[in-house]
């Protein structure tokens, strides 16, 4: 199937059946990335009486119990309400689903000391091409290690508040990256990062989302995609998501 839009101007053209898909599924025990010591994701069949709900038990259906913790098991989006008392979750903060979106890879810099750190002059020099709604990071070097890597009391790479403020000049309303927060692991609980995103002063931004822990594998290329951010029904400040890319092509008339 395939669709044709209008943005930035111009008539575009995306295939939904070549959707790229940049959610890490999520594999009950250790084979998830995991961040924050929260426990790892699980899924177990409900047991009741003599019904065990697994049909390799011998049960006509597979019916599980899962316990996870969105923001500490894989790909997720969250909204402002992760920080602050405001009244808006993430079922409500998103009203839309489809963004056009830019890829851009980048080199985290090794501060004194020994942070890793994506900072605004490495996002300058490398500048943005659209003005898209979405802004994807993908960190360098990339491997698939980030499919299930344990992030606990390893101090991975985050984003300095300035680089976020330049994010923000640039008009980004959907921030994903493929690390496990915006902010490092212990900052005293300053969150210096989401704080720049969300609010202005006295105001708090409702309708813009962070998702964290994405997998961008090598063969997708920088550039401008249209996204789609698919979330569960949830009354929470998170929700764990699948996020997809279309490649677009322009129409030529």
């Amino acid at each position: 199937m395939e669709i044709q839009y209008f943005w930035n101007q111009k008539w575009w053209t995306s295939k939904l059946d070549e959707a790229k898909d940049i959610s890490i599924p999520l594999v009950p025990g250790k084979m998830t990335p995991n961040c924050f010591y929260a426990p790892f994701f699980d899924a177990r069949p409900f047991r009741s009486g003599d019904f065990i709900g697994s049909i390799e038990k011998g049960a006509p259906v597979n019916f599980y119990n899962i316990s996870m913790n969105p923001h500490g098991n894989g790909t997720h989006t969250e909204c402002v309400r992760h920080i602050a008392n405001v009244p808006v979750t993430i079922f409500e903060c998103l009203k839309n689903y489809h963004f056009v979106g830019e890829l851009i890879s980048v080199f985290p810099q090794m501060l004194p000391n020994g942070d890793k750190v994506i900072t605004a002059e490495s996002l300058q020099i490398l500048g943005k091409t659209a003005p898209t709604d979405v802004l994807i990071l993908r960190t360098l070097p990339n491997d698939d290690g980030k499919m299930d890597k344990n992030y606990s009391g390893n101090n991975p790479t985050y984003v300095e508040k300035e680089a976020v403020a330049l994010i923000n000049s640039w008009g980004v309303k959907h921030l994903m990256l493929d690390l496990p927060s915006v902010d490092r692991e212990e900052d005293g609980g300053k969150l210096e990062g989401h704080h720049m995103f969300w609010k202005n002063g006295d105001e708090w931004f409702t309708e813009k989302t962070i998702t964290e822990m994405v997998y961008i594998p090598d063969q997708i290329k920088d550039g401008i995609f249209l996204v789609l951010i698919s979330v569960i029904s949830l009354q929470l400040d998170v929700s764990p998501s699948k996020i997809l890319l279309y490649e677009m092509e322009e129409v030529r008339h």
